[in-house]
Order: C-alpha cells, then sequence, then structure tokens
C-alpha cells in the first residue's frame, strides 16, 4: 500500500531585524514576499527603529522569508535578524501599525 507523503513540517519564529529597515518600505514588501511563499503571520515597526514580524509555514517557506528579511528590499541595510521561537495560530500575512 503507498504511503501518504506527511503534511509539511510547520514552523512559527519571531524576527526582529534591525538595521535601515524603517521607511524603505520593509514592511510592504515583506508582506508581498510572505503571501508570494505562502507564510501567515505580521510584520510592524517598532519605536527602536528596528522591524518585528512573527511568521509561520511549513519550514521551506519560513526558510525563504527569514533569508529575504536577512537582505530586505533594495533600500534596507539589514544589519542582523534576531529569531526565537514563537506560537500562536495565524492566517493570512498582515502589516500592522
Amino acid at each position: 500500500m503507498p504511503q501518504t507523503p506527511s503534511p509539511p513540517q510547520s514552523v512559527t519564529l519571531h524576527l526582529v531585524i534591525c538595521g535601515r529597515v524603517q521607511g524603505v518600505y520593509f514592511r510592504d514588501s515583506m508582506r508581498r514576499e510572505a503571501q508570494r511563499l505562502g507564510v501567515a503571520g505580521w510584520v510592524r515597526n517598532r519605536s527602536d527603529g528596528a522591524v518585528e514580524a512573527v511568521v509561520q509555514g511549513d519550514t521551506a517557506a519560513v526558510d525563504a522569508i527569514v533569508r529575504w528579511a536577512r537582505r530586505g528590499p533594495e533600500c534596507a541595510q539589514v544589519e542582523r535578524v534576531d529569531i526565537e521561537p514563537a506560537g500562536g495560530v495565524y492566517s493570512g500575512f498582515n502589516k500592522l501599525l
């Protein structure tokens, strides 16, 4: 009897992206990239100048959005991305204020 492939492993991560990441369309660009990859979660600016996000999806898609976050949109200058495991259940990807 053929085996049914198991569903992809889901992962949820909290990202804090530091550098020149505000005022360069980082949030909107990340929202578009997340939608393209099928990643759920949210992204917002922080008062300390960083951008914060929670990303959730299958491991390959989340790995891809993390790679994208390490470079960001064209005008961004990402210095580092701090990553921690996160929880919650998300549907869609939202740009928060």
